[in-house]
């Protein structure tokens, strides 16, 4: 059987389901259905199974990522040493070329399917039948794209026009269409002839970068470069930041698939939906009767048509005589919009970018190699974290110049370095850090620990540090 490696795309950051979904703590891997992140169910998607044989995947993502990645991968029992670290957001194309010049240098025949790691698929079995279809045009040398059958006249998705059959459920595709207005998309569900585009391609490593040669050659020497001079770090292989700086951001369907001649699309019905905005959502929880979807804190009255989730288990959210409304209460940002309107969202992040407004790409909990902290209250000259340190987790040996420290532990057992003194801390037991003085914490159990942290100061930002020894390999 043809072993097909999965290229998974885990860099983006899902601006429009703002505010769950953010810069720190992007969609794929939140947990937006069920109990699982997307990211995981994308990487679950390519275990074993009868049809197709899947090798290990390789991971693209960008560096605040890289551990949240070995966390979801050891979640689902895969480990994978081929996690491609991008020094900056170049779209698409620079990334998959990246990730087939590797994968070529490991094997000169490899066939790679690629895809996004916020999609969801409900029915695998048909997804790999799907593959199976297109491996079949893969080994004679073509590039394929898998499309979704439109059940509704979509604005929001790119579209593929089909062409003649030319074999079992594969077609040449005549051309792509960008996102259309809604009269052009009624046009094209009543003419079916259209696909949705998935965003999801197989070919052979060797065929896209010709590909790339003919139709992207400016992409060739900085992400050429960028893959030769990169460097191993923990596990991670780093692209070269100097190069990859010269490369252009573009997508790969502006780069290579509205260009090349050999592209095939092979229908794929197998419950997809790209969770693209808060709509999407909705559509996917399915909702009642009234049309109402809404978390377990929620309480909703006389509405109707309504996406109602309040994220904090300490928040209870209610919606009285709502109409078309999206709701979602986060414990920092509350996002209240019409749903005819979620696919602006976007333009909401951007605006409180410019406006230098912190929730617009950062949340209250924030991921870190050895765990993560949230904010539980925020003043000009004092701050309080409740903090979780993996077990057998280390945060740095460091210092900070404004603000002093003291951490109460609530859970577990750690170890502390404060200058040239060194503790065993347990449940109930505190310690203060003092301005200056050079500190660690050590989770030394078995499981995670857990304790508050209150810093008193003049500036309580996260840039006030300066590390000495790091796990991490963190500057």
């Amino acid at each position: 059987m043809t072993t097909i490696t999965p290229i998974i795309l885990a860099g983006g950051s899902g601006m429009r389901l703002w505010p769950l979904s953010r810069k720190s703590y992007p969609k794929q891997f939140s947990k937006l259905i069920d109990d699982t992140s997307l990211f995981r169910q994308s990487v679950s998607r390519f275990g074993l199974n009868s049809l197709v044989d899947f090798a290990d995947p390789f991971i693209l993502t960008n560096t605040d990522f890289r551990f949240t990645v070995v966390d979801e991968l050891q979640n689902s029992n895969i480990l994978s040493n081929k996690i491609l670290i991008e020094p900056e957001g170049k779209n698409t194309g620079p990334a998959i070329l990246a990730a087939s010049l590797f994968a070529l240098k490991i094997d000169p025949d490899a066939i790679l399917l690629v895809a996004p790691s916020d999609h969801v698929i409900l029915d695998e079995t048909k997804f790999h039948e799907a593959v199976k279809i297109g491996l079949s045009q893969v080994e004679k040398g073509n590039i394929i794209t898998f499309g979704i059958a439109a059940d509704r006249p979509e604005t929001g998705y790119g579209y593929l026009e089909l062409g003649p059959a030319i074999g079992k459920k594969s077609f040449k595709i005549k051309r792509f269409i960008e996102k259309p207005d809604i009269d052009t998309a009624k046009g094209m569900l009543d003419s079916k002839r259209y696909l949705w585009n998935a965003g999801i391609f197989m070919f052979r490593a060797a065929d896209i970068i010709a590909a790339f040669m003919k139709f992207a050659p400016q992409l060739m020497k900085p992400v050429k470069g960028s893959v030769e001079n990169g460097k191993y770090d923990l596990g991670f292989f780093r692209l070269d930041p100097i190069a990859w700086a010269d490369c252009e951001d573009i997508s790969i369907d502006y780069a290579i698939m509205e260009n090349a001649d050999n592209l095939i699309a092979v229908p794929l019905s197998a419950g997809w939906s790209d969770l693209g905005d808060w709509n999407s959502v909705w559509k996917e929880q399915g909702p009642d009767q009234k049309g109402v979807v809404t978390t377990p804190n929620v309480t909703e009255v006389d509405c109707e048509n309504v996406l109602l989730r309040a994220e904090s288990d300490s928040q209870h959210l209610v919606g009285l005589g709502l109409r078309d409304i999206v709701a979602i209460a986060m414990p920092d940002a509350v996002l209240v919009a019409n749903k005819n309107s979620v696919q602006d969202v976007k333009k909401v992040v951007m605006n409180l970018k410019r406006n230098d407004i912190n929730q617009a790409e950062t949340s209250q909990k924030d991921y870190r190699p050895w765990g993560w902290f949230e904010i539980l209250i925020k003043q000009e000259q004092f701050k309080v974290k409740l903090i979780r340190v993996k077990a057998g987790a280390a945060l740095s040996l460091q210092s900070h110049q404004y603000r002093s420290e003291h951490w109460i532990v609530v859970e577990g057992t750690i170890k502390v370095t404060v200058d040239t003194e060194v503790q065993i801390l347990s449940k109930g037991e505190s310690v203060f850090v003092p301005v200056g003085a050079i500190h660690r914490m050590e989770n030394i159990s078995k499981d995670p620990m857990t304790l508050i942290e209150v810093q008193t100061g003049s500036y309580l930002g996260e840039d006030d540090i300066v590390r000495y020894e790091d796990l991490y390999s963190r500057s």
